[in-house]
């Protein structure tokens, strides 16, 4: 059975309510059982600050560094900055608060509110670049505001996982959650919890919000540049598998091509591998009938495997056959050439996550996010070559 893996802060400072006003008294590190923080009034997400030597970091410390008021600090420390101050100025002083090692002086009442600082980060697998980079900035958030986060895939890397607790509900305040491991989460969604999904359909009833990447603008911007060097005869190498972020994809390629006479668009699909991608593109090449002169794969692994066919069918990359994936990888720049992909900001849709999360669980309306994505042309897309 596959076991949560949990981060936390490690020992921390008690202190007291955080108005700008009165600090406590530290705990030293390592002496006694973990103590759990006190919420500010009507915040539902308290913070705490982790060890520190010498001199205490306060609020009136950051507040000089970033040349704000201590009621600025507790505004964007408290995640309740939105529409009070600039996003310039909430970035100044949370990077006040990490050069301080400040953490938000609200103390401990979180027992008796039912609070548990940990928030579940729901993902496909453990193995995948995109969602590790998905958890690094999630976790950089909670840090901020010392809050746990338990990251726990779905055994098999999409499809049902075991409620990793016994009681959701008391062990947990709030699930983010991929749409590749929504099956996941059938067991949290009836403890009632909120939840935050990621690369979700926005229409989803269960969820509080959502935190999505422009796929579709991310498929135009490969058709256009595709199109643009005179390619017509394309493959979608896809990802067999049944969800709503492949599904956008699919839809936007085909209608970014549809307005273009003589384009003609193929579909093949395979697991996410580099030997099933190698298996897909061997058979999308070797079928009877003129060649495609492009393949536009839905992740830079299946674009490796890709190129490795390519290559054993005697095909050069680009002259031969264009190909680009989607994520930008590590992988992108490992592969010879270069790979020529849609560039996915993972570690901002992490810290979205959790910032969204922290607004629910605050109680306030929070927006769907639409975060934008970027094309990086690098050395397997050239001119079609007829």
């Amino acid at each position: 059975m596959t076991r949560p893996v949990t981060s936390t802060d490690g020992n921390d400072e008690a202190q007291g309510e955080h108005g700008g006003q009165a600090e406590g008294t530290a705990v030293p590190a390592g002496t006694g059982p973990r103590e759990r923080p006190e919420a500010a009034p009507g915040s539902r997400w308290p913070s705490i600050r982790g060890p520190r030597t010498g001199a205490r970091a306060t609020s009136r410390d950051v507040a000089r560094v970033a040349g704000v008021s201590q009621a600025t600090v507790s505004l964007v420390m408290g995640e309740k900055w939105r529409g009070r101050v600039s996003e310039r100025t909430a970035d100044s002083v949370r990077s006040a608060a990490r050069s301080l090692g400040y953490r938000p002086n609200l103390a401990a009442r979180n027992l008796r509110l039912g609070r548990t600082r940990t928030a579940l980060l729901v993902v496909p697998a453990l193995t995948n670049e995109f969602f590790a980079r998905v958890y690094t900035g999630a976790a950089r958030v909670a840090a901020e505001q010392g809050i746990g986060v338990v990251l726990y895939p779905s055994p098999e890397g999409v499809g049902p996982a075991r409620d990793p607790f016994a009681s959701a509900r008391a062990t947990l305040d709030g699930v983010i959650a991929s749409s590749m491991a929504a099956e996941a989460l059938a067991a949290l969604r009836e403890g009632g919890l909120p939840l935050v999904m990621l690369d979700s359909d926005p229409e989803r009833a269960e969820a509080a919000t959502t935190v999505n990447l422009d796929l579709a603008d991310g498929m135009r911007q490969v058709a256009g540049h595709l199109l643009a060097l005179g390619h017509r005869r394309f493959v979608h190498l896809a990802a067999d598998i049944d969800s709503w972020t492949f599904r956008v994809r699919a839809a936007a390629l085909a209608e970014a091509l549809r307005g273009t006479p003589g384009t003609e668009l193929s579909v093949v699909r395979a697991p996410l591998t580099v030997a099933d991608g190698l298996r897909a593109a061997e058979h999308a090449l070797t079928r009877p009938g003129p060649r495609p002169t492009a393949l536009i794969c839905d992740d830079d692994v299946l674009a490796a495997g890709t190129c490795k066919a390519a290559r054993r069918l005697g095909l050069r990359v680009p002259d031969d056959l264009s190909v680009t994936g989607f994520d930008d990888l590590s992988l992108a720049t490992a592969v010879e050439p270069e790979l020529t992909t849609v560039r996915l900001p993972a570690e901002e849709v992490g810290e979205a996550g959790m910032r969204a999360l922290m607004g629910v669980l605050d109680g306030g309306p929070v927006a769907p996010r639409l975060l934008p994505v970027e094309l990086v042309v690098r050395g397997t897309t050239t001119v079609a070559g007829g």
